[in-house]
């Protein structure tokens, strides 16, 4: 057996690795499964269809149904850009708090689900407890369906899930759903003196995004008291690119749209709404020019987390926060995913969702500390 490892020290470890969603993870993973292994935790890969990413599950305890799962992910975004106080891969603790990229979103969380792992097999436990560890949470959550469904084929099915996204370590049974479109407008170039004669992609794009805007501005105005903030559903695009020169119209457009809609508001039906302008604006650039229209890909939907009656998951995290309220949040989580699979799901983690993909992002300690006492707390639940 091998040395076990302080959560600090696995923090240190976990954010050592660049685990950016656009580049591989598996030196984390190879790290991780050698180091669960060493302390005899059983421990199963699923990979990504090119085998460059592999979310990694692990099953310590009596081999048998009903136990916890802690999930988390590994992947964080980038730092490219970014004017860090310190190196983004190493953690460095000022005035109280951990920096680091993913101290926050959401390596903590995963040290102590680590931690807790080996802590609870070297102990001895009666109820077990599993890490479901995904990849591509950050570009919309693409990978723990797949892993969730080969989780059941390897482990025995756990009664609980709890999602350690940073809550301030409040318990959360409730968020927005949400999907996505990357968009194409394809334009037809010409000398922009010329421009009649030509279609923008940039101008015919913007179309679409004042649309969003109108769209935005009817359901802030329509919206309903409501626990989240915003108390409403919304759309948002955050990127754009695109035309080859000032003088030239542009003949390619893409940016990004993603959806955050409220539970018990009909996602396809907003996203219907979206999808219907655009085939309106593809019509009408059809007819300037045979070569202009506008494409849509869907690239990511995440289920609403639901509150649950009697939840399992609610009423085991209010006993080891000791929390006498619940609450909601306008983010996404896997959290959603995990109660489609019929687990019982909440979101309770150590940090603030305000630090997440910040520059110089931390974690406090006295957060992570609180972790440690939930875990701590969790194991004597499980012993």
């Amino acid at each position: 057996m091998i040395e076990e490892l302080s959560a600090r020290q696995v923090l240190e470890r976990l954010v050592a690795y660049p685990t950016v969603s656009l580049d591989s993870n598996l030196a984390l993973v190879d790290w991780l499964e050698g180091y669960l292994a060493g302390h005899g935790i059983e421990c199963h890969r699923h990979w990504n269809e090119d085998r460059t990413k592999a979310a990694l599950m692990a099953h310590a305890g009596p081999r048998v149904a009903g136990g916890v799962v802690l999930s988390g992910h590994s992947d964080v975004v980038p730092v490219a850009g970014q004017d860090w106080t310190s190196d983004p891969w190493t953690v460095v603790e000022r005035d109280g708090r951990l920096y680091g990229r993913g101290t926050c979103d959401m390596k903590g969380y995963v040290a102590l689900a680590v931690w807790a792992l080996v802590r609870g097999q070297r102990a001895g436990l009666t109820r077990p407890l599993q890490l479901a560890l995904s990849y591509d949470e950050e570009i919309g959550c693409t990978g723990a369906p797949p892993m969730i469904a080969a989780m059941e084929g390897v482990l025995p099915k756990a009664e609980l899930a709890l999602i350690g996204e940073p809550s301030n370590m409040g318990v959360i049974v409730g968020h927005k759903t949400g999907t996505g479109y990357r968009v194409h407008v394809k334009g037809y170039e010409v000398h922009s003196s010329l421009l009649p004669y030509g279609v923008s992609a940039v101008m015919e794009g913007a179309r679409l995004i004042q649309w969003i805007n109108d769209r935005n501005a009817r359901l802030m105005a329509e919206a309903a008291p409501s626990p989240f903030h915003p108390p409403f559903s919304t759309i948002h695009v955050g990127m754009i690119s695109g035309g080859t020169a000032n003088n030239i119209t542009a003949g390619d457009c893409h940016f990004a749209v993603e959806m955050r809609v409220l539970p018990g508001e009909d996602v396809a039906s907003l996203a219907g709404e979206f999808v219907n302008a655009a085939k309106v604006l593809d019509a009408s650039l059809k007819a300037r020019h045979e070569g202009a229209g506008v494409e849509l890909r869907q690239f990511f939907g995440v289920p609403g987390l639901r509150p649950e009656t009697g939840g399992a998951a609610e009423a085991l995290a209010r006993r080891l926060t000791g929390a006498n309220a619940v609450g909601v949040v306008s983010y996404g989580t896997e959290a959603g995913q995990f109660q489609e699979a019929g687990y019982s799901a909440v979101v309770c983690g150590p940090g603030d969702i305000a630090q997440a993909h910040q520059v110089d992002e931390y974690l406090e300690v006295a957060e992570f500390h609180a972790g440690q006492r939930f875990m701590e707390r969790l194991l004597e639940e499980l012993a």
